[in-house]
């Protein structure tokens, strides 16, 4: 038992590793004009209460809009802003603004 349960682990971490970098930051770049209109065009946010996003690290990305998207992250306009996001959306604005320096 302990045997499968090590072996489906391994396959979910390599199933997740392939996710990440299988995201399109051109993709991302393309999906980020709404994102724009608050976190800049360079993602460097463009009020101190939106967050810079350039730079950041693409799981740490993925997991916020996740928690935004099904409501354990609470911000009522990042909530209807993610709400629409598919995985790989935000999969690829997580590789778009990672790459940012």
């Amino acid at each position: 038992m302990k045997k499968q349960i090590i072996a489906l682990l391994a396959a979910s971490a390599l199933t997740m590793s392939a996710n990440v970098m299988a995201a399109d930051a051109a993709a991302g770049k393309a999906k980020a004009a709404t994102c724009a209109a608050c976190h800049g065009n360079d993602g460097i946010g463009k009020m101190p209460t939106y967050p810079n996003l350039n730079g950041q690290k693409e799981a740490y990305m993925v997991k916020q809009l996740k928690a935004f998207k099904d409501g354990t992250r609470k911000d009522p306009t990042m909530n209807a802003m993610a709400k629409p996001l598919s995985d790989a959306d935000m999969a690829n604005l997580a590789a778009f603004y990672s790459s940012m320096k």
